[in-house]
């Protein structure tokens, strides 16, 4: 029976009431949202019911071949789809935590897999300290040297320098994604509390920060980069109302871009132009003029459409894109693409001779991009003097606010310098290359012993020494060696770090072990094997080298189209007798199964009889479908169609 046909049901959930309570039951049912939603329109008209019943039904689990497994709802995939990133671009992420946007963002950042350090990079924004912890957790699976995260709140995120050609300038981004807090009643279908919850008031408690901190966004995007606003929200309140107000404080500087060709194949609904406001208590207001001053503090006038026909038009707000839940079996979405074509009207300084000195009556006011009234926090950027007159006739920009640093202190990020002690050793026992970049090598500590080297691109290096007072940096950087005491007495105290195995193999020239795909099994599925056990060749290649860390490379055999298509690098260790793989339990478990070695993951893959049952199956070939880190390709997503503790079985879309 098709879904329209289905008799209507009172859907049920369990939502969870606390320890001893256990769980009470959700009728998936609110009055109030169905009546606000029939009178917007926003669903086609003769879908509604089909629309309430999608959004009743259990949202279907997706995932995302990527770097690493992502469970990841589908519609969400979409903003950084809409970016356009290229590798060269300079990308800041506002509202980043948990941090799935987040690795799309650095996938497509090094879609390239021959370059290492690709010139753009990812700032990753969270406003909570403990989310972005999470948020690191994320970034780390996908091992990039072009990833940092920094904690602020994304509506007054300080504004960055980096040094170019010998000067100080302002960092814009090429690329930004805004995707703000929101009232989420499209993920009704997997939040199911929402059903309980749900009211006006919290769109409208929350469209004032949606509009600060995409007016922040657009103040730090380059004149013609693109920002994404996305919510996972279908009401307009917090969407097309958002997009009007931004529009119209822009004054032509933003446009929205037609995206309907980007994703060929994507149903959505266009962005509508008309819409009311209603009070949780259920009261309508058409226009702002109808609006008790009583309601002024709840209720703004840019909740509402514009009035004036022409302005409206020239919004052209049917290029935003609202994707509704019944249309392809997915959560409720809204997303719009805005192009910067020119600087904001309120982004003006006087010219940098007269900030340090008097300025005339009739002093020149220079457009500048990066300059706000109020240092990112534009609430009144209507304001056409945007400078402050001191008593002393002494005039220049508003002083800055004190940026205020909360949660936990991070250690410092300090850089090495070309000279110190410790690159010696290290380039002689791995003969680096010449081009090594040792200026992009950092460490945690002042002093005493360093025990983890770090390693980022240049542009980030640059990023980081011109504004280590001006920002929270949570994490940064990929760590490509440990201290190992144990190899000092081979001639190198650091050995490899399996996260940054693929951003050091280009500038490695020795201590590398080729091996076979039978070579991997072995040295994956036992914890010390003897030399003996690799096979003729790799054994006699472990016999000229001397102890200690070591890279084990498999290259694909192009005419062995049963193995691997991709290359491997794991890190190792290369003992007296014996040889390791210094690889993660996740990673090792991913690659056993790209060689078709299933290790059942009952009791850790222990037999009753104590043994390791290792079946083979069919080999997973070619890179599309690799789960390694900085070999993300294309994404694609697959529906997961049945799970147990031991497998997963999945079907592609």
């Amino acid at each position: 029976m098709g879904r329209k046909n289905r008799p209507r049901q009172r859907s049920r959930g369990l939502f969870w009431q606390g320890w001893g309570a256990g769980y009470s039951e959700i009728i998936k049912e609110n009055k109030l949202f169905e009546h606000y939603y029939t009178e917007l329109k926003i669903v086609p008209e003769g879908e509604f019911e089909e629309f309430m019943q999608a959004m009743r039904e259990p949202l279907p689990a997706t995932m995302r071949i990527t770097g690493y497994k992502s469970r990841q709802e589908a519609v969400s995939m979409i903003p950084p789809l809409l970016m356009k990133i290229e590798p060269q671009h300079k990308i800041l992420d506002m509202c980043a935590a948990p941090g799935s946007k987040t690795a799309q963002l650095i996938e497509m950042l090094h879609s390239d897999m021959d370059i290492p350090f690709p010139e753009g990079f990812v700032i990753a924004n969270d406003v909570d300290n403990k989310r972005c912890y999470l948020l690191v957790h994320q970034a780390k699976r996908l091992n990039s040297p072009c990833i940092m995260v920094v904690n602020h709140d994304a509506s007054s995120i300080p504004r960055l320098y980096f040094d170019q050609d010998g000067k100080k300038d302002i960092l814009f981004y090429d690329r930004i994604l805004c995707d703000v807090p929101c009232s989420g009643d499209g993920t009704m279908r997997k939040n199911i509390d929402v059903w309980k919850k749900w009211t006006t008031s919290n769109s409208l408690q929350l469209h004032g920060l949606q509009i600060r901190i995409a007016v922040r966004g657009v103040e730090q995007l380059a004149v013609g980069g693109r920002m994404v606003y996305s919510t996972c929200s279908l009401n307009p309140i917090e969407d097309e109302a958002v997009i009007a107000a931004l529009l119209e404080k822009s004054e032509g500087a933003l446009e929205l871009a037609d995206a309907s060709a980007d994703l060929p194949g994507l149903k959505y609904m266009p962005g509508i132009t008309s819409w009311k406001v209603m009070t949780k208590e259920g009261q309508w207001f058409s226009d702002w003029s109808e609006v008790l001053k009583s309601r002024h503090t709840q209720i703004r006038p840019t909740m509402f459409p514009p009035t004036d026909p022409e302005k409206l038009a020239s919004m052209k707000l049917e290029r935003c894109m609202r994707i509704l839940p019944h249309h392809q079996n997915t959560g409720g979405f809204f997303v719009a693409v805005l192009v910067k074509k020119a600087p904001m009207p309120w982004n003006r300084r006087y010219p940098k001779e007269l900030q340090m000195g008097e300025c005339p009556a009739d002093a020149p006011v220079e457009a500048v991009e990066g300059e706000s009234p109020a240092e990112g926090n534009p609430s009144v950027p209507d304001t056409p003097d945007l400078l402050e007159v001191k008593k002393d006739d002494v005039c220049g920009p508003p002083p800055p606010k004190k940026m205020k640093l909360f949660g936990f202190k991070e250690d410092p990020f300090v850089f090495l310098t070309e000279d110190d002690p410790i690159f010696p050793p290290v380039q002689a026992f791995y003969d680096l290359s010449p081009d090594f970049p040792k200026l992009n090598v950092l460490t945690r500590t002042r002093e005493g012993k360093k025990r983890n080297l770090y390693m980022v691109s240049k542009e980030l290096r640059n990023v980081l020494l011109n504004n280590s007072e001006r920002m929270k940096v949570i994490n940064t950087g990929v760590k490509i060696w440990s201290r190992n005491t144990d190899g000092e007495q081979f001639g190198c105290a650091f050995r490899l770090a399996q996260e940054g195995v693929y951003t050091l193999c280009p500038y490695i020239r020795a201590r590398i072990l080729n091996i076979s795909v039978e070579d991997v099994k072995v040295l994956l599925t036992q914890e010390n094997p003897f030399l003996s056990k690799l096979g003729d060749d790799a054994h006699n290649q472990a016999k000229k080298l001397g102890m200690g860390s070591i890279v084990l490379r498999y290259l694909p055999d192009p005419k062995d189209l049963n193995a691997p298509q991709c290359p491997i690098d794991l890190c190792g260790w290369r003992g007296k007798t014996s040889i390791r793989a210094f690889v993660p339990r996740n990673e090792r478990l991913h690659y056993l199964r790209m060689l078709g070695v299933e290790v059942f993951r009952d009791k850790q893959g222990k037999r009753n009889d104590g043994s390791t049952e290792i079946p083979e199956g069919n080999v997973l070939a070619g890179c599309q479908t690799q789960l390694m880190p900085l070999y993300p390709n294309i994404p694609k997503t697959v529906n997961m169609e049945s799970i147990n503790r031991e497998k997963v079985y999945l079907k592609y879309v």
